[in-house]
């Protein structure tokens, strides 16, 4: 067993245990045939029957019809799992949108499709093969739209049901570890196309920032994540008990009582208008939006409703109401 084999299977071994997977669970490994998903895929079929009996796994793999020839890669793809032990695996196929550009569609039609194999299965987790390279990466283009701290947070290893146990695991660590197992990989065309965003910070920006700064730049950037969620965490909840405290649901907006918001400190306050937008159903509101609607709090002098992305916001007297056309689940939050 080489260094990388026995790094990425106690990864493994460790996202089992902060899953908290009981035996007569199943967990779902998304695998695409590249080497991050593939080492992720033969490191849960050694260790899942090792880690707990009864504990069974099986595999999915999405054909986003993006590329010629993508149905023979999932087929083969899905034989290399069955030839590593997966006695299930699902195939499906999506069809790739273009809200938020082809990434982001093709993302979500990926979620989309893995939920509704995991639910057909009865799977418990669903194992993702992201990388400590794929989080420094997420924080980069974090930090590059310049959306906050949420965005900083990177991924967590545990998030629902989704599970990133190779979250610490570098690139080159699962290269290794399918060139010491033997495991023939698929080379994503896409990850060399330097049309999309992701690609031109993989190949060009981190590799600049490791010869300009020194080595150990993804480490730093997956650390900072790391730091950020934890704060975060404690934030998330402290806006969640102010929310409850300041907000009203109604049938069709959320009413905002102005003198107890106005005492809560900034950080709060606008976590608990994202909760809000949440709850009507909006997009994620930009800190521009933030700041427009601090002005309806710190400096009212009978401004007009700021219409903003899915919801308008208006101030009546004490009262900040945001306004949404869609039917609101009262208690959301």
């Amino acid at each position: 067993m080489t260094p990388a084999i026995a790094d990425v299977r106690r990864a493994v071994r460790e996202g089992f245990e902060a899953a908290g997977l009981q035996s007569g669970d199943l967990v779902l490994v998304a695998c695409s045939g590249g080497a991050d998903s593939m080492a992720l895929a033969a490191a849960t079929a050694f260790e899942a029957p090792r880690y707990l009996d009864g504990l069974e796994f099986a595999a999915a793999v999405i054909d986003h019809g993006m590329q010629t020839g993508s149905a023979e890669v999932a087929a083969e793809t899905a034989s290399k799992l069955s030839g590593l032990g997966f006695n299930q695996v699902a195939v499906g196929k999506v069809q790739v949108g273009t809200d938020g550009g082809p990434e982001a569609a093709a993302r979500s039609a990926r979620y989309a499709a893995l939920d509704e194999i995991a639910e057909e299965l009865g799977a418990n987790a669903i194992l993702l093969g992201h990388t400590l390279n794929d989080q420094a990466e997420t924080v980069l283009l974090g930090l590059a739209r310049g959306s906050g701290a949420r965005s900083l947070n990177g991924m967590a290893i545990v998030s629902g049901n989704y599970l990133r146990p190779i979250l610490g695991i570098t690139r080159e660590t699962t290269e290794a570890f399918c060139a010491d197992s033997g495991i023939e990989i698929w080379q994503d065309p896409m990850n060399k196309d330097e049309s999309y965003t992701r690609v031109r910070v993989r190949k060009n920006l981190l590799p600049a920032l490791e010869t300009e700064l020194g080595p150990g730049i993804a480490e730093a950037l997956a650390r900072t994540a790391d730091t950020l969620r934890e704060d975060d965490e404690v934030l998330s909840e402290l806006a969640l008990d102010a929310y409850k405290k300041v907000a009203q649901e109604r049938a069709t907006q959320i009413d905002i009582g102005v003198q107890d918001f106005k005492n809560l400190p900034l950080a709060i306050r606008h976590r608990v208008i994202a909760l809000a937008a949440v709850v009507l159903q909006a997009p994620m509101l930009a800190r521009v939006h933030m700041l427009a609607i601090d002005e309806l709090v710190d400096s009212w002098h009978g401004q007009k409703p700021l219409t903003l992305p899915g919801i308008r916001v208006e101030r009546t007297g004490e009262t900040l109401a945001l306004h949404t056309t869609k039917t609101l689940k009262t208690g959301a939050c």
